[in-house]
């Protein structure tokens, strides 16, 4: 077994074929999601390649999955997003106060959870233990971790695996409440050989034009919301009815599963190994509490229980609409949610810290 990895890591060693490695990705991938499609597990062609490509790099297979090819794949399903939008959902936009200021109160005590996990469960140094535990903010936590003396990696991995083991478990939870099976042919129905060619067009345009005018008007993770606003506001004035069509949507969906997947790449094995079995625990925790509060919530607010679980789950801003849009619940109070989460994260882990006067020797 190990003498038939290494002739493929050899066969697909960097140079010999320009992009032999992202095929063979795209190839894993695809078989992947076709496996868990005929196992009528949910979103499988995004949590098959997730699978998939996780175990690639865990096997050291020659799976690679470049920065440049999530860009024009998130702004694909931002323009899929924004044709699900319509002007009740954002009119319901003032009501969602109470949920928001709920969604704080979660937030606290998922950060109390996750902080206590990390300090007294798996034993990291005080800083790196608070911004490992945030539920949220990637990139901003392990850029603050780092700069207060904390272990910078340690926490880009334990957020990525919260992200990863997170998207990965909570479409089966909603699956198994909602009993339907979550899958593309529920976001939709029109095949690519069936499209106009008009709508390939829009769809190239509104992705482009969209990602430009993210960037433009700084706009949080752009590539997703510019196109996104951007189709909300082309199919709002009537200019256009398309629908993204269905191979064009499990294609995206499998490059963001590949990403997701390689998010370990470049990392010792070992170190990735001792981050899983340490965040899945933690994430655990996360969840289990995210599911009581979320039930809580719902009976309160009246609001569906499974909605509230995809606004309010510490995961992907993407993953998370694409389920949401897979059931037809309200895309726009997921977003709005997920948004919020990262957005007061990133804001008071900062503040809070500084409050606590922590340093990463204890």
């Amino acid at each position: 077994m190990r003498a038939s990895i290494q002739s493929i890591v050899s066969a697909f060693r960097p140079g010999r074929f320009p992009y032999a490695r992202f095929a063979l990705t795209l190839l894993i991938g695809g078989l992947a999601g076709w496996g868990f499609a005929a196992l009528s597990l949910p979103l499988p062609w995004m949590l098959g390649p997730l699978v998939a490509c996780t175990l690639s790099v865990l096997i050291d297979l020659p799976v690679t999955a470049p920065p440049v090819v999530r860009p024009p794949m998130i702004g694909v399903i931002g323009v899929m997003l924004g044709t699900s939008f319509s002007p009740g959902m954002l009119a319901s936009a003032g009501q969602w106060t109470g949920t928001l200021l709920m969604q704080a109160v979660l937030l606290v005590i998922l950060a109390v959870i996750g902080v206590w996990y990390y300090r007294r469960v798996a034993g990291l140094d005080p800083v790196t233990a608070y911004y490992a535990g945030m539920p949220g903010g990637m990139i901003e936590m392990s850029m603050m971790g780092e700069e207060s003396g904390g272990d910078g990696q340690a926490v880009i991995l334990i957020h990525s695996a919260r992200i990863l083991f997170t998207v990965f478990t909570v479409p089966f939870i909603v699956q198994a409440i909602e009993q339907v099976q979550l899958g593309p042919r529920q976001a939709s129905r029109l095949s690519i050989v069936d499209a106009p060619a008009s709508t390939f067009v829009w769809i190239v345009v509104i992705a482009v034009a969209g990602a430009w005018l993210g960037r433009r008007i700084n706009l949080p993770a752009r590539n997703l919301f510019g196109p996104m606003i951007l189709s909300i506001a082309v199919h709002g004035s009537g200019l256009t009815d398309f629908v993204v069509p269905l191979e064009i949507v499990i294609a995206a969906q499998v490059m963001v599963g590949c990403i997701t997947g390689c998010r370990f790449l470049g990392y010792p094995k070992r170190q990735i190994l001792r981050i899983l079995a340490m965040s899945f625990g933690a994430t655990a925790l996360l969840l289990v509490a995210s599911l009581v509060f979320c039930y809580g919530m719902a009976r309160l607010t009246g609001a569906p229980f499974t909605a509230i679980i995809l606004a309010l789950a510490p995961a992907g801003i993407a993953e998370m609409a694409l389920v949401a849009l897979a059931l037809h619940f309200d895309v726009a109070f997921v977003i709005a949610h997920q948004l919020a989460r990262i957005a007061l994260v990133a804001t008071a882990a900062p503040f809070v810290f500084r409050r606590l006067g922590w340093k990463a020797d204890g």
